[in-house]
């Protein structure tokens, strides 16, 4: 955090967190913007490293899954698809992923977002409901990581 005239200024510390916000921002497809609870299912394909083992089939270092799903939250604000990221109440899948060790990555690094609003009463399991389009509208897309 920086300064600037007395009071505190947010600085990104990684110089990576604008160019992905930009990206996913415009792979944003238009739709009305959803103002709800929401349910939401986030998966990060990772360019596997060189230097990963065989044995290895699951990204666990760098980047933070947490600070990914930030990052691209604030981009589906910012892109205006949700009100605001306080509207996910719950997350049915938050991952990173490399391909081809898991059935819902993509053959590129990206991610794929759905998002659907809750209904008050709803009985399905949430990854049926992000699923069945019948449920309300749901946001996919992809964007470059």
């Amino acid at each position: 955090m920086g300064t600037r005239g007395g009071h505190g200024v947010m600085v990104e510390a990684s110089a990576k967190v604008k160019p992905w916000r930009e990206a996913v921002k415009a792979a944003a497809p238009p739709g009305p913007t959803l103002d709800g609870p929401l349910a939401v299912a986030m998966i990060f394909t990772l360019k596997r490293p060189q230097s990963a083992r065989r044995s290895e089939t699951v990204p666990y270092k760098t980047p933070d899954l947490s600070k990914l799903a930030r990052a691209t939250e604030d981009a589906i604000t910012d892109a205006g698809l949700w009100a605001d990221d306080a509207r996910v109440a719950q997350y049915c899948r938050l991952a990173k992923v490399w391909h081809p060790f898991d059935d819902d990555a993509l053959y590129t690094p990206g991610v794929v977002v759905a998002a659907v609003e809750m209904e008050e009463q709803w009985h399905k399991e949430l990854s049926e409901l992000l699923t069945e389009a019948v449920f309300g509208h749901r946001l996919y897309w992809e964007g470059n990581r």
